[in-house]
């Protein structure tokens, strides 16, 4: 068997409005929200096997650098859709600039910055 990423924890400053937009723009479900162990809150937003998990804690901070020049960063999140254009309307809607387009083997790109400054990359495979 094949081994499948079940999902991936991310600090934002806000996890339910987070989650919100994700719900809208990508059709995502909220799987699970509550208080964190370590403190803080979290939501879990995604399909039936596969989440991000939004985490919040009780003092968020910035992050100070870019994550393309540190060991271990995010650089960014791929997600796949089968329809790219309405998706990109969507990001638009929902308040994001899509930058970065291209079109080459195997799909179609851009890239857009949330509010917490993550990149996300949504791809189309034609």
């Amino acid at each position: 068997m094949t081994a499948t990423l079940e999902h991936t924890n991310f600090t934002v400053r806000d996890p339910k409005a987070t989650a919100a937009w994700m719900r809208d723009v990508f059709g995502w479900k909220t799987r699970w929200e509550g208080a964190a162990i370590a403190g803080g809150y979290t939501v879990h937003v995604g399909s039936t096997h596969t989440y991000l998990a939004l985490y919040a804690p009780e003092n968020p901070r910035p992050a100070g650098e870019s994550s393309y020049d540190t060991v271990g960063g995010l650089n960014h999140v791929g997600v796949l859709v089968d329809d790219l254009d309405a998706t990109e309307a969507k990001v638009r809607a929902a308040g994001f600039k899509p930058h970065n387009h291209a079109d080459y083997e195997p799909g179609r790109r851009f890239y857009f910055d949330d509010d917490n400054g993550i990149e996300f990359e949504v791809v189309a495979y034609d």
